[in-house]
């Protein structure tokens, strides 16, 4: 998936080089594997419906949404990040909306925010709106008393802030494994891909699409009750996905790996 242009310069994404050694972006396959905090709350479904292209519908249950925090170790198929953890490493927020396309489950993702360039412009790639920010969570403890032991009943928190904005905070306090794993990250992203245009009098595609997806697993999940605030520091359009109801809060381990992408259609 090499870019391979007459010049001769090479890489999957800029910056170009005779090699394509110094493409930002390595080609895909990408492997994930993280540690989740995740809650599951209600949002105004007429304010979940404004953030829905026309062609999804809200689905069976309209307002379902979630907030995610995580942290990701991610490498190409070679591996050879890995030996950089300040590269392969990094942080992540997101809110989902459940939705469905033709009767099929999906989840939108109508915001996120990340603490390092490259799963940044990985996301635009893929159409997915990623923005910089400052997220944390707590992680699970091996020994001691310094944090919840993992696999263990305790309690966890994830924060999120841009431009020095706290924008969210959830806290989740698990106390038994779950049956299943959380329904929203259990189901297919759906992301507009969008080039805006530079170039007068140029129309650049704009489509939905999914990801192709192997290797996923689960950790066991541990589930609880949660608390979420999503603060009013942005614009009205964030705000308005605050809140109704606040569902069960989620901790877990997951990993897949994202091969390419597809069309909805």
């Amino acid at each position: 998936m090499t870019t391979s242009l007459v010049s001769g310069l090479r890489g999957y994404s800029l910056p170009l080089s005779p090699s394509g050694t110094s493409a930002t972006l390595t080609p895909p396959p990408w492997h994930f594997s993280g540690e989740v905090v995740m809650v599951d709350y209600q949002v105004d479904p007429e304010a979940a419906a404004r953030f829905l292209p026309p062609e999804l519908g809200p689905g069976a249950e309209p307002g379902q949404a979630a907030a995610v925090f995580a942290n990701w170790q991610w490498c190409s198929e070679p591996g050879a990040e890995l030996a950089d953890p300040g590269a392969s490493q990094f942080s992540e927020f997101l809110i989902l909306l459940g939705c469905e396309y033709r009767g099929r489950r999906l989840a939108r993702c109508p915001y996120a925010w990340v603490d390092q360039p490259v799963p940044l412009l990985r996301g635009w790639v893929q159409g997915m709106p990623k923005q910089f920010g400052e997220v944390h969570q707590t992680r699970p403890m091996r020994v001691g008393r310094a944090g919840p032991l993992g696999s263990a009943a305790g309690t966890y928190h994830g924060t999120a802030a841009t431009g020095g904005r706290r924008i969210a905070h959830a806290s989740v306090s698990v106390t038994a494994p779950a049956a299943e794993p959380p329904a929203l990250h259990t189901v297919p992203l759906v992301h507009s891909r969008v080039q805006p245009p530079w170039i007068d009098g140029e129309q650049p595609p704009v489509g939905l699409v999914t990801s192709t997806v192997t290797g996923v697993e689960f950790s066991e999940v541990w589930s609880g009750d949660a608390t979420l605030e999503i603060f009013d520091a942005l614009d009205a359009d964030f705000a308005s996905l605050r809140p109704v109801s606040v569902g069960r809060g989620h901790v877990f381990g997951y990993a897949e790996t994202l091969v390419s992408g597809q069309s909805l259609a």
